[in-house]
């Protein structure tokens, strides 16, 4: 059995060309909005902190999970209904166009939540 990840670059290595490039881009985007957060990897997945968890993401054999805690989920809740949505997660298909304007608001969101809950 292969051995868990120990960085992001080792996680993504693990998978198919066209879900690499989609887990770049959501890589690109966390950096872009919050060049402060520190990658590391948690249960396993990338995991961006900045004042605590601010976004982990994962690859499935038919999704990506993106996983921006419940208050996340739940402030973009009409952006995400055509998405198989639970708490604190959501999953984006692989045979469909993944959403990245939404990460990138959903980013920006948990941003400003994690930094508002560090200096509150």
């Amino acid at each position: 059995m292969n051995a868990a990840p120990q960085t992001i670059d080792a996680y993504i290595a693990r998978f198919p060309e066209d879900v690499q490039e989609i887990l770049n881009e959501i890589r690109r985007i966390i950096h872009e909005v919050a060049p402060a957060a520190e990658e590391t990897i948690k249960y396993q997945i990338p995991t961006f902190m900045l004042g605590g968890n601010l976004v982990h993401f994962a690859a499935f054999k038919k999704h990506v999970g993106f996983y921006p805690t419940p208050s996340g989920i739940e402030h973009f809740r009409d952006a995400l209904s055509g998405y198989r949505c639970a708490k604190g997660s959501v999953q984006f298909p692989l045979d469909a166009p993944v959403p990245y304007h939404v990460i990138k608001r959903i980013v920006k969101f948990r941003v400003k939540e994690n930094l508002a809950r560090e200096t509150g």
